[in-house]
């Protein structure tokens, strides 16, 4: 690991003032996904600027009936929140299908949306890939590509973005509070990330500089019936081959709200809008959801090795809408444990 200069920040304004000053600068919160990119020389900030102290750390009900909560808050915290667990759950099942409970302990929900791919060669610098140098080239196409994108993939690249949070964020129409150099703003978290293109090396829209301070949940009531499933290689410890985070209202047998998001299958957590308005107001039963679910997944541009990922996540996506219509959402997330994907 290079050396590298540190500072803890005093307040966000000062925060981003010192990160825009200088060039390859890096916001440092749980730190468990930039000090490993950092020991592997993918990363070499010369200034890493601590933010886990900002007073970004509270769960906090909205006005309109959402929750604000801070970008500094634990990941663990936030899946042990009574009012997640409750009006949340898929946001609560996500976070606690994340990574151990050692590393949900000091990871933050903005280090969380802002965590790199776990693509191989993005990871080994020895390696051409144009997400980590742009222009060098995308080996991972004719390569070693089984947990790789399916879904909105370029010719640059094929990476897939590794949270699980971030999927039940977008099923929930999350908005992202940031403050940067001009002043705050916030996005949806769909204008947060964006599909590789010719410049993969961009995960999301956020300028040098941007602090990521607050993620705002509106209040829905279908979430109250949701569920978070993923698939993986391990069930202790293991990124997504295909994760599904949904939530369904049903009335009188038909479909009166749905929300429908998919993880491990493209650069950037994937609303499953075609399948969405396929579902809304026709019949709640199984045929409709396979029909649906065909419908999104026929722009599926899979490579040599990673179609399977097509019919599985067809069958895990089918699996959970059909119990939510018969009001299985699914095992409680647990607090102290791994997800329900045993």
């Amino acid at each position: 690991m290079r050396a590298f200069r540190y500072e803890r920040a005093r307040d966000p304004r000062a925060a981003v003032a010192a990160l825009t000053a200088t060039d390859g600068a890096r916001y440092l919160g749980g730190g468990t996904n930039l000090v490993d990119l950092m020991k592997l020389g993918v990363e070499h900030p010369g200034l890493l600027v601590d933010v886990s102290g900002l007073p970004h750390g509270s769960v906090e009900p909205t006005p309109p009936g959402g929750l604000l909560i801070g970008a500094a808050v634990r990941n663990s915290d936030l899946a042990a929140d009574q009012v997640v667990r409750d009006r949340y759950p898929v946001l609560s099942q996500a976070l606690l299908s994340g990574a151990s409970p050692q590393l949900r302990n000091a990871a933050t929900i903005g280090g969380n949306l802002l965590q790199r791919t776990r693509c191989l060669y993005f990871q080994d610098v020895a390696k051409p890939c144009n997400k980590r140098l742009p222009g060098s080239g995308c080996p991972a196409r004719e390569g070693v590509h089984r947990d790789l994108a399916v879904l909105g993939s370029s010719e640059h690249c094929v990476a897939t973005h590794p949270s699980d949070m971030a999927v039940a964020l977008a099923a929930l129409d999350a908005r992202v509070h940031v403050l940067g150099a001009a002043g705050p703003r916030t996005l949806a978290i769909d204008e947060l990330y964006r599909l590789p293109g010719d410049r993969p090396d961009l995960d999301t829209v956020l300028e040098h500089g941007d602090l990521i301070t607050h993620v705002e949940l509106p209040e829905v009531p279908e979430a109250r019936r949701s569920a978070y499933r993923k698939v993986r290689d391990r069930a202790s410890y293991s990124f997504a081959l295909v994760s599904v985070a949904a939530a369904l209202q049903v009335a009188e047998g038909r479909v009166r709200r749905v929300r429908l998001a998919f993880g491990g299958v493209a650069h950037k957590p994937w609303r499953a809008r075609i399948a969405e308005r396929r579902l809304l107001g026709g019949p709640a039963g199984e045929p409709e959801f396979v029909a649906a679910l065909d419908a999104e997944l026929a722009r599926a541009e899979p490579l040599r090795d990673n179609a399977f990922k097509v019919p599985m996540l067809r069958h895990v996506a089918v699996r959970v809408l059909a119990g939510l219509a018969a009001g299985r959402p699914g095992t409680a997330a647990r607090p102290n444990g791994d997800g329900e994907d045993r």
